[in-house]
């Protein structure tokens, strides 16, 4: 009878351990429930997908589609495309940002790195200005498939920040900085100054105790 119950309670702890585990989809495939941005202008929805910018002018300036709730630790997986044909083609996931106050398009914190020289860096937007790591060449090299879909997979836990694109390791991150807030938005950009569109899709986050 013991061994039963303990067998039971087991299973409950290691349900509750897979349900926790469950990755919850942050976007519909057909609004922009749950993200904010310029999606008069610059963001639009194409095929499920979240499309900024465009090739037939260039993207005036840096913009952002975020999300109106905050996260901590957490698995954040998703689908990229980077296409371009003029100018600096660019752009990047933000985790534990905020938006910045000026200028208002801005956002601040963690930007996982996408485009040509910046593929797979952690890069501080808008608040240090700096690459902080970067991945290895042979393995971006290794990983990225340009024009096409790729997958970028980012666990942010404690002041740990590691990524993966396609699966290959891209960066290993500690913050040193016992300041800087370790929580906020998730945010995906497209970058000015090129005649490019950047698209995001199938973007599931699974929160970490």
């Amino acid at each position: 009878m013991k061994s039963l119950w303990l067998a039971l309670l087991l299973s409950g702890v290691a349900g509750a351990e897979q349900a926790a585990e469950k990755s919850t989809a942050l976007s519909d495939g057909k609004t922009f429930a749950g993200w904010v941005g310029d999606t008069a202008k610059t963001w639009r929805i194409v095929d499920g997908a979240f499309v900024g910018g465009t090739l037939t002018d260039k993207v005036p300036r840096n913009e952002f589609l975020r999300t109106t709730r905050p996260y901590t630790n957490f698995v954040l997986r998703l689908q990229f495309k980077l296409i371009g044909t003029e100018g600096f083609v660019n752009g990047g996931v933000q985790v534990r940002s905020e938006p910045a106050k000026n200028p208002p398009n801005e956002m601040v914190g963690y930007q996982c790195d996408i485009g040509e020289g910046w593929w797979g860096a952690l890069y501080d937007e808008s608040r240090r200005n700096k690459v902080l790591i970067k991945p290895d060449a042979a393995d971006v090299a290794k990983a990225v498939k340009k024009g096409e879909w790729n997958t970028y997979e980012i666990r942010c836990e404690g002041r740990r920040i590691q990524t993966w694109i396609n699966g290959v390791k891209m960066i290993d991150y500690t913050e040193a900085d016992e300041k800087l807030p370790q929580h906020g938005l998730i945010g995906l950009q497209v970058h000015g100054g090129g005649k490019s569109e950047a698209s995001y899709k199938d973007i599931r986050i699974t929160e970490l105790r």
